[in-house]
């Protein structure tokens, strides 16, 4: 038993000690040496910048109009007739050069009444011979009555004639004379009578001029109301025309706009030195006509508080190319562009300023916000009076996280730039 009791301890004496020498190594295997920290390094975020620099500016503006011929022409009747004759040329469309005989009216009644009043002068130059020839004859009648008369008075002072006898020559005297102011009064009276006639008969010729009626300047014919054989009133509207020497466009411009374009220009110059265009957005194109400021309407717009500037576009039809552009039409809407003469400035997309506010990329590549004075913004385009200068580099995009001295990558937008540049010029 002894025995048994012995050999059991010395395993344990030797066993145990194994036995933990070997869970140690084990345990030891399993332990990691804990790594040693790393060194934390700032990540640049990139940004589209774009590198101001002063370029040339127009300053423009925008507005809308309709077109409207510079001139119309509604052909009304003066005289009444029946219409004998009606040109080719006379429909709807159709473009008819000054001078152009466009329409008659029957001159029967006219030419009548011209014949007539021919008549009545010529009677009144008969009655006028005749006249004239008795006016001789009551002056010579008058002048031997006045004479009887006068050797009468000297017998009735000598007193060898009778009363009886100077009474009666001093009414032969008298009947004399009243048929001389009769004649002279006939004579009178056909002269004014004349002149009537002459009144009436220039006023008839003018009818008859009346009865032709002529283009009186270039037109494109529109509505057409009498053909041959209408009878037309005086007063009726024969037909209408638009001038084609020119078109005007009235376009409406905000009041907020005007005053940046208006204060760019020159001492001296006004409104009508702008520089004009019109545009028109066709099959995703823009069709240009050049255009000159005419006058600036006394009317304001109380509802849009704009502004209505009137253009004219001379000789639109010549400046039409077949199938690139086409001549200015009544009622197309069209816009229209005022500019002022081009200056050097800092611009910059408006998108980049947010209520005055904009961030740059310092010289040490880092975030920095700056404020910012803008002149007036415009069709996208922000122009800068302060705050920015030229050389430094905007942020045109906003970066993920905006903290001010982050350190950012910039990168160039020459896209932009170029873009930037064009839009600024007008180009």
């Amino acid at each position: 038993m002894r025995i048994w009791i012995t050999a059991i301890g010395r395993l344990f004496a030797v066993g145990i000690p194994l036995a933990l020498g070997v869970m140690a190594i084990l345990y030891s295997g399993s332990i990691k040496s804990e790594a040693a920290p790393k060194e934390t390094v700032a990540q640049s975020v990139p940004v589209r910048v774009i590198t101001l620099s002063e370029i040339d500016l127009v300053p423009r503006v925008t507005g809308y109009g309709v077109v409207a011929p510079a001139r119309e022409w509604r052909a009304i009747a003066r005289v009444e007739g029946t219409v004998t004759m009606s040109s080719p040329l006379l429909s709807d469309g159709n473009y008819v050069p000054m001078g152009t005989e466009l329409l008659q009216i029957d001159d029967t009644d006219v030419r009548l009444t011209l014949a007539q009043l021919d008549a009545q002068m010529a009677a009144l130059e008969v009655k006028d011979e005749t006249l004239t020839a008795s006016l001789e004859i009551s002056r010579a009648d008058l002048a031997l009555s006045e004479s009887d008369l006068k050797r009468q008075q000297d017998l009735q002072s000598q007193g060898v004639t009778t009363r009886t006898a100077l009474d009666q020559a001093a009414r032969t005297e008298l009947a004399a004379r009243s048929k001389l102011t009769d004649i002279q009064n006939q004579l009178a009276l056909n002269e004014a009578e004349r002149a009537v006639l002459l009144a009436q008969r220039a006023s008839s010729a003018r009818s008859l001029e009346f009865m032709s009626v002529v283009a009186p300047f270039d037109v494109q014919i529109g509505s057409v109301a009498a053909d041959v054989g209408q009878y037309v009133a005086r007063g009726t509207v024969l037909f209408s025309a638009d001038g084609t020497e020119a078109v005007e466009i009235t376009a409406q411009f905000p009041f907020g706009q005007m005053g940046p374009l208006i204060r760019s220009l020159e001492p001296g110059t006004s409104v009508l030195d702008l520089n004009a265009q019109v545009q028109l957005s066709q099959a995703g194109r823009i069709i240009k006509w050049p255009a000159t400021v005419a006058r600036v309407s006394d009317a304001i717009d109380s509802r849009t508080q704009s502004a209505r500037i009137v253009v004219r576009v001379d000789q639109p039809r010549e400046k039409a190319i077949a199938g690139q552009r086409p001549p200015l039409r009544r009622d197309m809407f069209v816009e229209v562009v005022l500019s002022a003469p081009s200056r050097k400035a800092l611009v910059a997309p408006s998108t980049a300023i947010t209520q005055n506010q904009a961030l740059v990329v310092s010289a040490q590549g880092t975030l920095e916000p700056r404020k910012v004075e803008l002149a007036y913004t415009a069709d996208g385009l922000a122009v800068i009076s302060g705050g920015l200068a030229a050389g430094d580099k905007l942020v045109v995009t906003d970066p993920s996280v905006a903290v001010p001295g982050m350190a950012v990558k910039p990168v160039e937008d020459q896209l932009l730039v170029d873009a930037l540049a064009a839009q600024a010029s007008a180009q």
